[in-house]
C-alpha cells in the first residue's frame, strides 16, 4: 500500500499516467487476487443463474399461461437498481459473498429464460412427432430431443448473460466483493491514480471478449451437427 499512496500523493507524471508498468508489475498479486475473484463471481452467477433458468424456462415452454408471469417477474428483477438492492440486502447477509451474488444471479435470470423458451420453441414439430412415435416420454423428448435442439438459443443467452455479468460484477465493489471494480475504484479512482482504472478496465474487456470465445466453441462442441450444415450450405 505504502508504494501506492506515494504514487497517488505526489502529484507527479507517474499518477497520470494512463498505465504504469512499474507499478503493474509491482502489484501482479494484487491484480491477480482482483481478477480471480471477479471470474469466480461471474462464473458462479451464471452457473446458479442456469440452474434456476433451466426448470423455470421448461415450466413456461410446457404452461404457456405461466411464460408472461415468469418473464415479467424476471424483468422487474432485471430493472431494480442494483445498490438499492444491496441496501435491502445488507441487514439480512451482511457484506458478504452473498450479498454480491444475489443481484448478479437475478440479473441473469430474463436472458437464460427467455432464451430457453426460445430455443424449446425452435424445435420442429416434425421433429417432436418423430420422437413420439418411437414411444419416448415427455422427459424423454426433453432430455434426448428438445434440449440438445435448444442448445444454440441457450448457449447465445448464457454469452449475453456472462458478459453482463463481467461487466456488472464491478459494482459489487460496494459490498466488499467487486474483483476488478475493487482495483479500479479503491486502488484508483479514490486515489486519482489512472494506472489501477486502465488495468482493471482493459482486463474486463478481454475477459468478456474471451469468455464470449469460449462459449462459442463449447456452443460448436455440443451441437456438431450445426457446424456440418453451415459448411453443406457453403
Amino acid at each position: 500500500m505504502g508504494p501506492l499512496l506515494v504514487l497517488a500523493g505526489s502529484g507527479g507524471e507517474i499518477r497520470h499516467k494512463l498505465l504504469d508498468w512499474p507499478w503493474v508489475s509491482d502489484h501482479y498479486d494484487l491484480i491477480w487476487t482482483d481478477l480471480r475473484e471477479h471470474v469466480e463471481l461471474t462464473v458462479l452467477a451464471v452457473l446458479i443463474g442456469l440452474l434456476i433458468s433451466l426448470p423455470l424456462g421448461v415450466l413456461a415452454f410446457r404452461v404457456r399461461s405461466l411464460y408472461g408471469p415468469i418473464l415479467a417477474a424476471t424483468a422487474v428483477m432485471f430493472t431494480i437498481p442494483s445498490l438499492a438492492l444491496f441496501m435491502f440486502l445488507i441487514p439480512w447477509t451482511g457484506l458478504s459473498r452473498t450479498t454480491a451474488l444475489i443481484p448478479l444471479v437475478m440479473y441473469t435470470l430474463l436472458i437464460l429464460i427467455r432464451n430457453i423458451v426460445t430455443g424449446l420453441d425452435g424445435v420442429s414439430p416434425d421433429v417432436r412427432d418423430a420422437a413420439e412415435g418411437m414411444g419416448m416420454s415427455r422427459r424423454g423428448q426433453l432430455m434426448r430431443v428438445e434440449l440438445p435442439l435448444a442448445i444454440p438459443a441457450i448457449v447465445a443467452g448464457v454469452r449475453i448473460a456472462t458478459v453482463t455479468t463481467i461487466g456488472l460484477v464491478t459494482i459489487t465493489v460496494v459490498v466488499g466483493y467487486g474483483g476488478l471494480g475493487e482495483l479500479m475504484l479503491n486502488r484508483g479512482f479514490q486515489l486519482s491514480f489512472y494506472t489501477p482504472v486502465t488495468v482493471g478496465f482493459a482486463l474486463v474487456i478481454v475477459m468478456a471478449i474471451a469468455a464470449d470465445l469460449i462459449l462459442l466453441g463449447v456452443q460448436r462442441l455440443l451441437t456438431p451437427w450445426s457446424a456440418k450444415r453451415f459448411r453443406t450450405a457453403t
